[in-house]
């Protein structure tokens, strides 16, 4: 019974796909975050602009 256990891959390429969707999830962030970052001066200078 162990050992059918331990050699059953079934629930392995879920596994795998949620490890990759977790890790794009990840860079899609620090991505979005060093934008964001960039992006705030510029928006700052543009109001002030307007002011």
């Amino acid at each position: 019974m162990m050992v059918t256990f331990l050699r059953d891959e079934r629930g392995a390429t879920s596994i795998e796909y949620a490890l990759v969707a977790s890790l794009i999830g990840m860079v899609i962030i620090a991505a979005v975050t060093s934008v964001g970052d960039r992006l705030i001066p510029i928006f700052e200078a543009i109001s002030a602009g307007f002011n």
